[in-house]
């Protein structure tokens, strides 16, 4: 017999930001079936179930991690409902529906030699209590030696577009062209119908069979100038992406300019009127500046952290949402669409805020670029250092905190006075003028990332220049 804790010790897989996430060799059979285990015996006193519901990624080391993960279900004398590749917000709503338990095997945006697992209780994602009591679980269960035949269902990915298609009148998007950056995206074969239903022409533009990883908080040159050619080239509206697992969107106006996820969710929000927000300290200053919500809470960065904050302010407004500069939006309230209902979903989803701001655009008659543009003009600039020591991250982070000035100093930004520091996740400091630097070592990966804002983008890639010039000399 073999125990979880040992286990998943051994494996040297660690939980990130959101879920548990290591390199592809790391989540053997054993290891999956660990976590597995761990995770459903820690929530069985909590609830009753006798059903966990199970998805993936399109990664080539997601099928059998997810066949480990049914086998373990299997031990413990439970069903196996498994949705073959939808996107993460898919599953979870449908478990949610169904109230029982699931898992998601997927790495997101990380490189295709890694991949994750994420955990849902049947009242939605795991706190970061829950991924301690994963930790230290001692449950024993026999050694993985076959893996079961999975069947695919459907039913998650057709509740997933009812829940959209559902809110909008059939005709809302007629006449528009809106382009599908599928990629590699788990929600590739849904968004297409989804956009249909609603009247668009759709294109679908440059799918895959190779995993892609886009980051939507550190989009590449090559990506953006796809936009821009596939605008031009198509004479497109809007243009419509995930990361890997379907739960960060990546929308992009008339232009073919993609728009920063904390600008796409803040838009959403101020058109489903939202009251309160728990946003990451990482997101744009845009969203107190526009005045537009009665209440902004700001949190460590990774969606349980703005979960957590949901339950304080449901005690004081009807409406709660919140979403992060990667642009997944996590409705924290049942809330009205057009007049319809649209239950909770508190996880990170990439659909409703592309929606909300098509939505937005045809209400209210104007083009998408033009509501960006509504809005206090606070440029945010970021992107990531790849295959950059965690120790080295900490050590250089560590250091800037305990001298903020003098590191400044040293990537070429003497003699500027320092507004405010701010440790809440990683190095946030604001300058006199208003401009901000972000440091944080990524909680998952060997990335060094940098958010810098400023009031005009030329100042913001000038001070991320900066920033990286000094990461690599010591690197």
């Amino acid at each position: 017999m073999l125990v979880s804790k040992e286990v998943i010790k051994e494996s040297g897989i660690l939980f990130g930001t959101s879920g548990a996430r290591g390199l592809v060799e790391q989540f053997t059979a054993n290891a999956c079936a660990a976590f597995t285990h761990a995770f459903l015996t820690s929530i069985q006193s909590q609830f009753a179930f006798q059903q966990v519901a199970i998805a993936i990624d399109n990664r080539p080391s997601s099928p059998a991690m997810g066949q480990a993960c049914a086998k373990a279900i299997e031990q413990l004398g439970l069903e196996v409902a498994y949705y073959g590749v939808v996107p993460t917000p898919a599953l979870a709503y449908m478990s949610m529906q169904d109230n029982i338990p699931c898992i998601m095997v997927t790495g997101s945006h990380i490189p295709f030699d890694r991949n994750g697992l994420k955990f849902y209780r049947p009242d939605g994602e795991i706190s970061k209590a829950d991924e301690q009591a994963i930790l230290n679980a001692t449950t024993e269960f026999e050694a993985i030696t076959d893996l079961p035949v999975l069947t695919v269902s459907d039913k998650a990915a057709n509740q997933y577009i009812k829940r959209y298609t559902s809110l909008f009148d059939s005709q809302m998007l007629t006449g528009k062209r809106i382009g599908i950056y599928e990629h590699s995206s788990a929600g590739r074969d849904l968004y297409a119908p989804m956009f249909e239903a609603l009247g668009a022409e759709v294109i679908a533009l440059e799918r895959s069979d190779k995993f892609v990883p886009i980051d939507t908080e550190a989009v590449s040159d090559a990506d953006k100038q796809k936009a821009k050619n596939w605008s031009k080239e198509y004479n497109l509206d809007f243009i419509f992406s995930t990361d890997g697992d379907g739960d960060r969107p990546l929308v992009a106006d008339e232009n073919g300019d993609w728009l920063r996820g904390d600008i796409l969710g803040l838009l959403c929000a101020d058109a489903m009127n939202i009251e309160a927000l728990a946003v990451p300290v990482s997101c744009n200053t845009a969203i107190e500046g526009c005045e537009r919500f009665n209440h902004v809470t700001r949190t460590k960065i990774g969606s349980p952290y703005v979960i957590a904050e949901f339950d304080s302010l449901l005690k004081q407004y009807n409406s709660v949402a919140g979403f992060e500069a990667n642009g997944g939006f996590l409705l924290g309230s049942h809330t009205l669409v057009n007049g319809k209902a649209i239950k909770a979903l508190p996880t990170r989803d990439a659909v409703l805020p592309a929606l909300m701001l098509l939505s937005a655009a045809v209400i209210k008659e104007r083009p998408i670029y033009n509501l960006v543009n509504a809005l206090p003009q606070r440029f945010t600039y970021s992107d990531r250092i790849q295959n950059f020591a965690t120790e080295k991250s900490i050590a250089i982070l560590k250091e800037a905190i305990e001298n903020p000035a003098k590191f400044l100093s040293k990537i070429g930004l003497g003699n500027i006075d320092i507004t405010t520091v701010d440790i809440t996740d990683g190095l946030r400091i604001t300058l006199f003028n208003g401009d901000v630097i972000h440091l944080r070592p990524s909680g998952n990966a060997p990335e060094f990332r940098c958010y810098i804002e400023s009031n005009n983008i030329e100042s913001a890639q000038n001070k991320l220049c900066l920033v990286f010039n000094f990461l690599m000399k010591n690197e």
